[in-house]
């Protein structure tokens, strides 16, 4: 880590650990209690706070608004895991889901990420957001897959770093503090989250996600978590009405300025321009989830328009689209509760009505089926 990159002391310091074979690290400083901010923070606070008002409104308005959140979970997981180097794509997943055999692993960290987020909203009616709730989620987020060797649901009690060639702490770019000075942090951090301050929520959510990536708490899945936990504190503070927001679409589109703003909080102390940032991601992705939101809800009216007059229950299964939209004969028989050749018979209407296509063949597989106009909306 090269120490003269670091030119301000404000959100923390470089030290060196001690022994003989010490190498530099940093140690965060407190979160702020209080944060003047500039004006074009300010509009773009203002910005971000108008657009997550009009995705709660939408999620308010909606019919059945419980039918997009499978959805727009999966398209927040497929990202947050793209930006750690997996290659599954959101109809990856989707399809994965209509099927009972082994997906692959990339696959499989993206799964991991949706339960581990449906479990942090199952304890964020009991618990509030806390290490042991983090701990809990860590879990399940590596459970089986990459990273699960490295002490899954338990945090870190020996260094880590990130971006070194030769997996050194010396020519890492950054190397988060050591585990006593991280416990320190991870109090102090648990305290801001919950502490009555006079802080935007997004602003105070903006500088969580900061000061969890610059603890590193875990050794691995601290993106993951992290962004996860953007979230988590939306939604306990209110903010957020449901899990709509898929964030990390934006963070993985604009990777380098992601690790970038947050780099330079650390070396810089450019906290605004970390929040800039962070605020500019909450308003497009808030925006862009509010627009797929009513295209979806126009493709749901346009097929159950199709549909009027019909005694049948494929309206129940176009309902079943939003959430996936790949779906199998076993898969419309389970959820409706009706035999394979009734499911089969919704889904050739269906088809007939061109709602559903008849999906790739995958040889010893089911036959599936999907709603390309759901997918096109979910995916372009």
């Amino acid at each position: 880590m090269n120490k003269e990159r670091f030119t301000s002391t404000r959100f923390g310091e470089v030290v060196k650990t001690p022994g003989p074979h010490g190498f530099l690290t940093f140690i965060p400083a407190p979160l702020p209690r209080s944060l003047p901010l500039p004006d074009e923070v300010v509009f773009r606070l203002s910005e971000a706070d108008r657009a997550l008002g009009r995705l709660a409104g939408a999620g308010r308005l909606l019919p059945n608004p419980h039918l997009l959140v499978n959805a727009y979970v999966t398209r927040e997981a497929v990202a947050s895991s793209r930006i750690e180097g997996t290659q599954a794509t959101i109809s990856d997943v989707f399809e994965a889901a209509t099927e009972d055999g082994q997906p692959t692993s990339d696959v499989r960290e993206v799964v991991n990420y949706i339960s581990a987020m449906n479990v942090g909203l199952e304890r964020l009616e009991r618990l509030p957001l806390s290490r042991r709730l983090l701990a809990e989620i860590h879990g399940v987020l590596l459970a089986g897959v990459r990273g699960g060797e490295r002490g899954p649901g338990e945090v870190r009690r020996s260094p880590n770093w990130i971006g070194s060639p030769d997996n050194r702490p010396e020519t890492a770019v950054f190397v988060p503090p050591p585990a006593e000075d991280m416990e320190r942090g991870l109090s102090d951090w648990e305290r801001f989250a919950h502490e009555d301050i006079p802080m935007p929520p997004l602003i105070r959510c903006g500088l969580l996600h900061y000061q969890f990536e610059t603890l590193h708490p875990f050794l691995d899945g601290n993106g993951r978590l992290g962004r996860l936990l953007i979230i988590f504190f939306l939604l306990s503070q209110r903010h957020l009405p449901s899990p709509l927001l898929y964030v990390s679409s934006f963070f993985e589109k604009h990777k380098n300025q992601y690790y970038d703003r947050l780099q330079a909080v650390r070396e810089s102390g450019d906290v605004e321009g970390w929040l800039r940032f962070f605020l500019t991601a909450i308003a497009e992705q808030a925006n862009d989830a509010v627009a797929r939101a009513e295209a979806l809800t126009d493709v749901r009216e346009q097929f159950r328009m199709s549909l009027r007059g019909s005694r049948s229950r494929a309206g129940e299964v176009v309902d079943m689209l939003l959430e996936n939209p790949y779906v199998t004969t076993a898969t419309v028989s389970r959820r409706l509760n009706i035999t394979y050749q009734g499911s089969t018979n919704l889904l050739r209407q269906l088809e007939g009505l061109a709602i559903l296509r008849p999906a790739r063949r995958i040889a010893g597989r089911s036959n599936r089926w999907v709603a390309h106009r759901v997918l096109d909306v979910l995916t372009n």
